[in-house]
């Protein structure tokens, strides 16, 4: 039998799928680069190739761009740190890991966009999503430092200022961050992650 030439209901929105993640992506780039209230939906649509009518297809309106935009980058600081937490090693080797893993997606669109843009522009019920969602991230540096403390392998600290002080210290990369810059993101991280944990102060 000869192929069909339509597609299967399970193929078109794969393909729409893919579509709106462009557009979303996108919008982060545009979003990272001139700010959210520069960024207009003709800005958009013009970086995609597309009419204005198009966009609106897959999203209703800037603010639902913002959400997902946002949303995907929290989640994949969310999702990161499980592929790394209680999969063997010391808390602190844990820590390192998430991390790392940290400074690389706030160094792409999406994770960018949260740092960048945040949730600030965002009104009611969708503001308090990406602060539940924030706030079970930073849970997450807690526990690994309260961990390591418990099992000698941080030194003895308060977990809630020092979680607040790595992730704002990560967080701020995305701020400086040039994808053209000297250093790409792997020596970044390595880098700024040693001073975090090690500090200025000479060795014996």
């Amino acid at each position: 039998m000869s192929e069909s030439p339509w597609k299967t209901p399970t193929d078109r929105r794969n393909e729409r799928e893919e579509k709106r993640i462009a557009v979303l992506r996108t919008a982060a780039q545009a979003f990272n680069e001139m700010g959210y209230y520069a960024t207009s939906l003709d800005d958009i649509a013009r970086r995609l190739n597309v009419t204005k009518p198009t966009i609106y297809y897959y999203v209703k309106n800037k603010e639902e761009i913002l959400f997902e935009c946002v949303r995907i980058g929290l989640e994949l600081l969310d999702s990161a740190s499980n592929e790394v937490i209680g999969h063997g090693g010391s808390a602190y080797d844990e820590l390192v890991a998430v991390m790392t893993t940290y400074v690389g997606i706030v160094t792409a669109d999406f994770g960018m966009c949260v740092i960048r843009v945040g949730e600030e522009p965002l009104t009611g019920e969708s503001r308090c999503t990406m602060r539940a969602l924030k706030r079970r991230i930073d849970l997450k540096f807690r526990t690994l430092i309260e961990r390591g403390v418990a099992e000698g392998s941080i030194a003895p600290c308060d977990p809630k200022i020092a979680a607040f002080t790595l992730s704002g210290a990560l967080s701020w990369i995305a701020r400086w961050y040039r994808p053209d810059g000297d250093l790409d993101v792997e020596a970044i991280a390595r880098q700024s992650i040693g001073l975090l944990l090690d500090g200025l102060r000479p060795r014996a």
